[in-house]
């Protein structure tokens, strides 16, 4: 058990090590937002850029994420685990030349056929609400390269993260964010309008991406080069990415297109950018953490395939889950009684008026009903990609997307942003109730008193989030009250905000503290562990 105990420490404290250049990371992506609200409010042009970002943002997800999660790494790491360099070097060039020749593809169709997407999403808007079709269409052609770029980093950081690497993995988002937001204010005018600066950023701050991954994949030796479609798609390795991603690729093409129609809704209503920037804090919580540790857990979960390793594949699962949910329940909590101030104290100012403020506070309500569930979803699909299984939880995905599709063409016109949110929410609960299911399915030894226990110990932390959320709403209104003449908002909503955040961590900490809370036991002495050698 020692060792297991100390491979689940390595995790977390790999995992700690990411969180905080992730939080840098959504640092820099908030002041991003930030910037963008402040320049364009949720005005037409803020619209455009939302949409015309979705597209190539969608490919991004199907090319990018999924590809290196589900069918890279864990193909990677069995490469790595038998140590034959030429086999690795084939199968690397074959992957990065199918990659390539798929990506400059699909860039190629989208830049074409920009003005016509942004004129379906105009198509859609209701009476009253304008949508600049003409700009969107334009920043869509700006914007379609950055999927070229974006997914060559993800390339190499599948490389780098399948051989224990992750620092790139935290610097690379920094990187980007910091062009996103700087591209702009060098540029200034030059550009036309703000949201063609911001779309010149975001492809900048793709090929930041890819660049500052390359040193560290040449330490590791790795080497690649174009091959011929045929001799890629021959490679043992390649038809074993292509088998595992099949089943995801339709998965991904159903949640997508769920986004879209999302989208869709969003700006026909108007809260195309309200629902953004409420994604944007949601993704705060759950960036800094959460995927930490699905991104250190997945090669670590790909090393256990065998009968012999299942108890302890179980327990890994379990514990990441467990460690995830400490995070994301008392967070969720906290904000959707402090939903206010927070949208307040990170988005109002300039063109982000108090009308502003309201639409996305709705929405980040919703949101954050569904945060646990989605922080869940996170750790549990990369244990079905970890044995090599990508069918259930594609199966699982496409179940959540209907459901979603359905409930927010039923919410929408109605609740508008706020119902498309709360869409997404209980889609989310779906999708973690039928990956449990299925998880339990798998027939693994102890999974079903494992997850058992995680269920009970997601209620209790509940209700210590529940408790310690009293004493934060009962001074909350009387202090906002006392502080609304003063003429700041750091003072208004920033001194509310930070009184009620100590409080309620105190209160958190203290019943935690009570019952001798083993996750976050573990948590405090996995980063204060220090390494000593063995005798």
């Amino acid at each position: 058990m020692s060792d297991e105990a100390g491979a689940h420490g390595k995790i977390i404290r790999e995992s700690g090590k990411l969180s905080l250049l992730t939080m840098v990371s959504r640092v820099l992506g908030l002041v991003r937002e930030m910037t963008r609200a402040s320049l364009m409010g949720t005005s037409s042009l803020a619209e455009a850029f939302s949409i015309a970002f979705a597209t190539p943002n969608l490919f991004r997800r199907l090319f990018a994420e999924n590809t290196m999660s589900v069918a890279f790494i864990p193909t990677m790491r069995s490469y790595f685990d038998k140590d034959d360099q030429g086999a690795t070097e084939e199968f690397l060039s074959a992957t990065f030349s199918m990659l390539s020749y798929l990506v400059c593809a699909v860039v190629a169709a989208g830049v074409v056929s920009a003005a016509f997407i942004a004129r379906l999403y105009a198509s859609v808007a209701e009476q009253g609400i304008v949508v600049d079709a003409a700009e969107a269409g334009v920043l869509m052609r700006v914007m379609f390269p950055f999927l070229a770029l974006v997914s060559i980093a993800a390339f190499l950081q599948g490389i780098l993260n399948a051989h224990g690497v992750f620092g790139p993995s935290g610097y690379a988002p920094i990187l980007f964010n910091l062009a996103f937001i700087l591209v702009p204010l060098a540029i200034g005018d030059a550009a036309g309008n703000p949201a063609r600066a911001m779309a010149l950023g975001v492809v900048v701050g793709g090929l930041l991406q890819a660049l500052c991954q390359v040193p560290a994949v040449v330490r590791l030796g790795a080497r690649f080069r174009f091959v011929s479609p045929v001799r890629a798609l021959s490679n043992p390795g390649m038809r074993r990415v292509m088998r595992l991603l099949a089943p995801t690729i339709i998965g991904t093409a159903a949640y997508e297109l769920n986004s879209l129609v999302s989208v869709a809704l969003a700006n026909a209503s108007g809260a195309a950018t309200s629902l953004s920037l409420s994604i944007r804090l949601q993704e705060l919580i759950l960036g800094v953490f959460v995927a930490s540790i699905a991104t250190v857990l997945l090669p670590e979960l790909s090393g256990l395939g065998s009968a012999a390793d299942a108890p302890v594949f179980v327990r890994r699962l379990v514990r990441s889950l467990e460690t995830a949910l400490l995070v994301t329940i008392p967070m969720s909590v906290f904000s959707i009684i402090q939903r206010v101030d927070i949208v307040t104290l990170v988005y109002k100012r300039g063109a982000f008026d108090d009308a502003s403020v309201a639409l996305t506070a709705e929405a980040f309500l919703f949101h954050s009903v569904g945060l646990a569930c989605i922080g869940a979803n996170r750790i549990l699909a990369p244990a079905f990609y970890a044995r090599g299984i990508a069918k259930l939880p594609t199966l699982a995905g496409v179940a959540s997307v209907a459901v979603n599709v359905g409930l927010s063409l039923a919410l929408a016109p109605f609740m508008g942003g706020a119902g498309i949110a709360l869409a997404l929410s209980l889609a989310a609960a779906v999708n973690m109730a039928i990956l449990l299911a299925m998880l339990l399915g798998l027939g693994l030894p102890g999974m079903g008193q494992a997850l058992l226990g995680a269920g009970w110990y997601a209620l209790r932390l509940l209700a210590f989030s529940c408790l310690a959320a009293v004493p934060v709403i009962l001074i909350r209104r009387p202090l906002a009250d006392l502080l609304a003449d003063s003429g700041s908002t750091l003072v208004s909503s920033g001194l509310p905000f930070g009184l009620g955040a100590l409080l309620f961590g105190a209160v958190g900490v203290a019943l935690l503290a009570a019952v001798r809370d083993p996750v976050a036991g573990s948590l405090v002495s996995s980063f204060i562990r220090r390494k000593t050698p063995r005798p």
